[in-house]
């Protein structure tokens, strides 16, 4: 361990996110500490002096140990589905607060860097987004402006990913969903370049500020190149399939009733077609970090190119 290193905090470390993110903190100069109810493992970090705090964001004792004497707290776990709408408050938005009241308490002058979610801009489309967007509101009420930084990814994709799973079962067969309006606009961020730009921001952004995160096209992507990038991942042209969304809908209705009967989160709801479906998920300029302070290297065909060999190892893609 390297006290000369300054000391970035992590939760959510060992998620689909969090595994790059400590490799991505460590290679920007931090010693890194993670909150961890089990000891981690991960081939990436064999070569990473990590100091693990056992516990959860429950276990304030834990988050004290965890925010003290550090320099910035990244917090990028979170809670993307649930079977039930209060578990994803419990996490995204009172896993939170107490996380932000830890760092008020024991984090001396540390920045909080939250990793929320685009989802978060439009909370009326699901309890996912409104619980995101109250944790947001948790953070701005516990600290002042210069120990807090808010990032919203878009949606995350790449090897590990399970979220586009079921678009990339359908369209090994020839065909791709596509949901709402055609001139729907869907924004993307490969995993190592979310954390890549998180690790940077942590420490050099300005404090006190909300930026969207997204690949080289914050405008946005349609339907037709969301589908060709597929395509040229699984090395077949695909035909489109616009599907309405009320009987996606109707669908997920179904999913979802199962799932509860079941204990189980729903891979579909309701709500996440209206997340999905949402006409425009494209990024203005005056939502981005300043200009310069990241730079996204993944192109969307070789990321869609990424994840379907990581799903074709894992026999994924029936």
């Amino acid at each position: 361990m390297d006290r000369a290193r300054p000391v970035a905090a992590v939760t959510g470390a060992t998620g689909f996110l969090g595994r790059p993110l400590v490799q991505a903190l460590d290679a920007c100069g931090y010693q890194v500490r993670i909150l961890a109810r089990r000891d981690p493992v991960d081939a990436r970090w064999q070569d990473l002096a990590l100091e693990v705090v056992p516990g959860g964001l429950g276990d304030a004792g834990a988050l004290a140990r965890l925010v003290s004497g550090a320099a910035v707290i990244v917090h990028a776990a979170g809670l993307v589905k649930a079977g039930r709408d209060q578990d994803l408050f419990a996490v995204n938005r009172d896993g939170t607060a107490r996380l932000a009241d830890a760092v008020r308490r024991h984090g001396a002058t540390a920045r909080l860097v939250l990793v929320s979610s685009l989802a978060a801009r439009a909370p009326h489309l699901s309890a996912y987004a409104a619980s995101k967007a109250a944790g947001e509101a948790a953070v701005i009420a516990a600290l002042p402006p210069d120990q807090w930084l808010i990032l919203r990814p878009t949606a995350i994709y790449g090897p590990g990913d399970r979220e586009l799973l079921p678009f990339f079962q359908i369209a090994r067969r020839g065909l791709m969903p596509m949901l709402g309006r055609p001139e729907a606009r869907l924004t993307l961020l490969h995993v190592e370049d979310a954390a890549a730009m998180i690790a940077s921001l942590a420490g050099d952004a300005p404090p006190g500020r909300i930026h969207a995160l997204a690949d080289g096209r914050p405008e946005g992507y349609g339907w037709t190149d969301v589908a060709a990038a597929m395509g040229a991942a699984l090395g077949r042209p695909l035909r489109r399939l616009p599907i309405p969304v009320p009987a996606l809908a109707l669908l997920a209705l179904g999913v979802s009733a199962i799932a509860r009967a079941t204990g189980r989160p729903a891979a579909m709801s309701p709500a996440k077609i209206r997340e999905i479906a949402h006409p425009d998920w494209s990024i203005g300029a005056d939502e981005l970090p300043p200009a310069g302070m990241t730079i996204a290297k993944t192109q969307l065909t070789e990321g869609f190119r990424q994840t379907v060999e990581w799903y074709r190892v894992k026999n994924l893609l029936y």
